[in-house]
């Protein structure tokens, strides 16, 4: 696990902090490059980064324990919260806003955002850049991801509550887990061992453009570390948060693997409850495999894929390492379409997966093609020699990339 990290931050596509665990055992918990550039400052595990996206999850489970205590019903709608909300909102509920089954238009896709997100804003104000907008579709008959209607369940905690985001999220969430080091981002707080961000650039790696954080809200304004995630991960799959029935509904899919907050994605016998998150001048990614309790959590301040594809692929040889007490079925002749197409290994060589025959075949650029045989789920080796190809997932359970085996080194290959 550590080369494939290493390979990526010496590539410098990969910054930040890493931890990966497996019923309750840590496999992997370090930082890579520098939390900030300018004075060289290492990323470890107890640096500080935005969240985006993975923000969702804890706003999902604010929306469920309000619900567990009668302040909430998911079925009602949004005008239960917001009087004066649009006539095309009757439709919009609680639950659909969790799932992205509204259709509340996404203010972070409008044309003028770009312009805007360095600007401060409130809920309020940011409701009402959308709220006259038409919906992108009828409520429950479509699944769009949309911030906007995370901005909305935003409002709805504060006003169910009667508590701002961030202190609901603090006393209700943050503190019975201990997490000290995780909280609302605001960009005037001095913030110990917060990482800077950086973005790739034509000239090389530069200061990633400012983000007024106050806009994103629920969507995606927390900051946290690697192991704070990791104490969100057993508390609230260990039932310190949510009754079992109230933490089943979160994780169950409702349209195209998204549950409430997260996606749960079936895939090779495997169940994988996963986010990521991208903000200017971060990435992030976090995942749990309940069967195996099972733990992957990357966090970077380096704006690219490395997080996605570096989460899926420790996720994947985390499974591997357990293989020998639970091992997986191979996958049937129908599922292995999943796996062709070319990954890329180097900016001039790919590997070229196709099925012949109900097989799959591996062909590297300038070597002969080779049959993979099935060892256990994503895992195959290869006919001809001692390598193993192992396939990673994205959130959504798509095949998203590899990591060759060979010559006793791991070689990370996103699918093109």
């Amino acid at each position: 696990m550590d080369r494939i990290v290493n390979t990526s931050a010496e590539a410098n596509a990969f910054s930040g902090a890493v931890l990966v665990a497996r019923d309750g055992e840590i496999l992997l918990d370090r930082g890579y490059g520098f939390a900030n550039r300018e004075w060289l400052i290492p990323n470890d595990g107890d640096t500080k980064f935005r969240l985006g996206s993975i923000t969702k999850q804890f706003t999902a489970v604010a929306i469920m324990i309000l619900n567990e205590r009668g302040l909430v019903d998911l079925d009602a709608p949004v005008k239960v919260w917001l009087p004066d909300a649009p006539a095309a909102w009757d439709q919009v509920t609680v639950r659909r806003l969790l799932a992205h089954t509204a259709g509340v238009p996404n203010f972070t896709s409008f044309d003028d955002f770009q312009a805007r997100k360095a600007l401060p804003d409130t809920v309020d104000g940011l409701i009402v850049r959308f709220r006259d907008r038409p919906l992108d579709f009828r409520p429950g008959e479509g699944r769009k991801y949309s911030n906007s209607g995370y901005v909305l369940l935003t409002a709805i905690i504060e006003k169910a509550s009667g508590q701002s985001y961030a202190d609901f999220l603090a006393e209700n969430l943050l503190q019975p887990l201990g997490m000290t080091d995780t909280g609302y981002d605001a960009n005037a707080d001095i913030l110990m061992r917060r990482a800077s961000g950086y973005t790739p650039s034509a000239h090389g790696v530069v200061n990633a453009a400012y983000w007024d954080m106050s806009i994103p809200q629920g969507a995606g304004g927390l900051y946290s570390t690697t192991r704070d995630l990791l104490k969100w991960q057993q508390g609230l799959y260990g039932g310190r948060l949510l009754r079992p029935a109230s933490l089943e509904l979160l994780t169950t899919p409702v349209c195209d693997q998204y549950a409430f907050g997260v996606f749960a994605a079936q895939a090779e016998g495997n169940t994988t409850i996963a986010h990521s998150g991208g903000l200017d001048g971060f990435n992030t990614y976090m995942a749990y495999d309940p069967a195996r309790r099972m733990t992957v959590i990357v966090l970077g301040n380096l704006n690219g894929p490395a997080p996605d594809a570096l989460g899926a692929a420790l996720l994947v040889l985390a499974r591997e390492g357990a293989a020998s007490q639970d091992p997986g079925a191979a996958p049937r002749s129908a599922a292995l379409q999943a796996y062709a197409g070319a990954y890329d290994l180097s900016p001039t060589s790919s590997i070229a997966i196709s099925v012949v025959n109900g097989r799959l075949l591996s062909q590297i650029t300038g070597e002969e093609a080779v049959t993979l045989d099935p060892r256990s789920g994503d895992v195959f080796s290869l006919r001809a020699n001692d390598a193993r190809l192992t396939f990673t997932r994205d959130a959504s359970g798509a095949v998203a990339g590899l990591v060759m085996y060979r010559d006793g080194l791991d070689r990370l290959a996103p699918k093109s």
